[in-house]
């Protein structure tokens, strides 16, 4: 039985790595992708996500939903990574659709046409879930499961030295959203972080003359390249693809209820995922917090699901 699933995402190099994943495999039904700003802006990423399904063309194509800017978005983005353009500047060409659906609406409409079936896989900010609740409070009860790449359990950040980037990015969203009651599954920053991609993985990936191989071939190595100058780091990180992985091995992820919560504001705590792990705590819980990962096992499944892609 597939799993009918709409993935919400920036559309950086993770996230079209996660997409290129998704797509062609058998066990999902992926209804929709639907874009929001974070890694880049909202038409960048929007247009990205029509070059993604453009050069891959996959068996079926699901519907795509527009991201619209962010209300009091930081100035930081991740381009300094990913290239001005979030794929690396590979400078794809694509036919841009002129009238696409609102992201929100988009999966309003999907939920509501599959009650109790749909998955949201969130690899980005949480701005379209957020807006989509305000939109229409009910379907909140009506998500499957929110599955959501997001936060740190160790205080460790990525754009600041306490924040996970898609939380920090629009933290009022993150907010509503962990407050919302619809079941959600974190997997956090140092869960993610924990699975490296080296320079082996580009030797590993699919050939070349393969549309996968090809598209992630252009993308890649621009990632590489940053994560070494800026980062002084010799392998890369795909905390979106990991992400992914939770929700097709779940056997590879340990979990663990807890109650978590994203402070708002701050000069150092904005977009900082606070959890209650007292003896004798006063929040509920009301996440599923990935809190062990077999990373070895991610990054071959990773690599698997980028072959049958390739075969596809």
């Amino acid at each position: 039985m597939t799993r009918k699933v709409i993935i919400d995402c920036d559309m950086g190099t993770d996230d079209a790595v996660a997409i290129s994943m998704a797509l062609f495999d058998s066990r999902l039904e992926v209804l929709a992708l639907t874009a929001t700003e974070g890694c880049v802006s909202a038409d960048q990423a929007t247009r990205n996500m029509q070059v993604i399904l453009d050069v891959l063309d996959p068996p079926k194509y699901p519907r795509i939903g527009a991201a619209k800017p962010c209300d009091d978005a930081p100035a930081d983005n991740t381009t300094f990574l990913y290239g001005s353009d979030g794929l690396g500047n590979s400078d794809f060409n694509v036919a841009e659709l002129k009238h696409i659906l609102d992201a929100e609406k988009l999966i309003s409409d999907c939920v509501r046409a599959n009650p109790n079936d749909v998955t949201v896989v969130c690899l980005g900010p949480l701005t379209n879930i957020a807006r989509a609740f305000r939109r229409d409070p009910t379907i909140a009860d009506l998500i499957h499961r929110l599955v959501i790449v997001g936060g740190s359990v160790d205080g460790i950040g990525n754009i600041t030295p306490a924040a996970e980037f898609n939380f920090y990015f629009d933290p009022i969203s993150a907010q509503e959203v962990l407050e919302s009651r619809t079941a959600k599954t974190l997997i956090p920053l140092n869960i993610t972080r924990q699975v490296q991609f080296d320079l082996d993985f580009l030797h590993q990936l699919p050939d070349e003359d393969t549309r996968i191989g090809s598209f992630l071939r252009q993308i890649l190595p621009f990632a590489y390249r940053a994560y070494r100058q800026q980062l002084a780091a010799e392998s890369i990180t795909l905390n979106d693809a990991v992400g992914l992985v939770s929700l097709l091995e779940p056997r590879l992820f340990e979990f663990e209820p807890m109650a978590g919560q994203v402070e708002i504001a701050g000069q150092l705590t904005r977009g900082v995922t606070v959890f209650d792990r007292r003896s004798f705590r006063e929040w509920r819980e009301n996440l599923e917090v990935a809190c062990s990962i077999e990373h070895n096992a991610v990054r071959q499944c990773v690599l698997d699901q980028l072959g049958l892609a390739a075969r596809c």
